[in-house]
């Protein structure tokens, strides 16, 4: 997207944004609340229009060829979009029948097994954790294999162990080839996720670049010999690890 702008009313939030992002990538749109993030993944996912300004999206410009990047792209947002009434399974399998796509069950059983969700799978969501939700909100995104997915704030509302479920899904759509636009206000998690970093201030990209380009902006720390504590999120996950190994003795 080249000098992209859009305004409500009297309120500009959006002020120039330049974004290039290389296919099969992960690309993290970090900014605090009101940046203008969302606005950002509406305009590219053909939900709002834009001011002024060009993009495009696997190919596709999306002002004058919004049906192709409709067929190119999923979207999850910040709320698992999963119905609690069915299973897990049932939700693929819907997804599948409404994009008309042969062999429901077998697309089904097979997202179910790439987001560790197989024994899950038969149970109805209602009695999922968050991070299940949403893994299962990211595994019906991929229904249909769009080149491109914007995920905007996955982790919102999660607690940490629900945060590193969702990464590592985040992480096996990378793999896979899968262009990921993500945004989020979590500073680790760009860090964790990203292969290049943006950050979104008052409307317009402050910086862009790799973790290591974004460090070196700032003057090298001074080296202090120290040891090295746990953190909170050390001690969390090994309680957690710790008790559930217990209760499945």
């Amino acid at each position: 997207m080249h000098g992209l702008e859009k305004s409500f009313k009297q309120l500009k939030v959006l002020r120039g944004v330049d974004i290039d992002v290389a296919r099969g990538s992960i690309f993290a749109l970090l900014g605090s609340n009101g940046a203008g993030k969302t606005t950002v993944v509406r305009i590219l996912a053909t939900l709002l229009r834009a001011d002024g300004g060009t993009a495009r999206v696997a190919g596709f410009d999306v002002a004058t060829q919004a049906a192709d990047v409709r067929q190119s792209i999923s979207l999850t947002g910040q709320f698992a979009a999963v119905d609690e009434i069915l299973t897990g399974r049932e939700n693929l399998v819907l997804v599948a029948r409404l994009r008309h796509l042969r062999e429901p069950g077998a697309i089904a059983d097979d997202l179910l097994r790439r987001f560790s969700l197989t024994e899950a799978g038969a149970r109805r969501v209602r009695t999922y954790s968050g991070g299940m939700r949403r893994r299962l909100d990211i595994a019906m995104s991929l229904i249909g294999d769009p080149p491109v997915i914007f995920l905007d704030e996955p982790t919102t509302g999660l607690d940490p162990e629900a945060r590193i479920e969702v990464w590592q899904a985040i992480r096996e759509l990378a793999r896979g080839g899968t262009t990921v636009l993500l945004t989020t206000q979590y500073l680790d998690e760009a860090e964790q996720l990203a292969d290049r970093i943006a950050i979104l201030h008052e409307g317009r990209i402050i910086v862009n670049g790799t973790l290591d380009e974004l460090k070196q902006l700032l003057p090298p720390a001074e080296i202090e010999y120290v040891e090295k504590q746990p953190t909170l999120e050390d001690v969390f996950l090994t309680l957690v690890g710790a008790k559930t190994e217990k209760e499945q003795r």
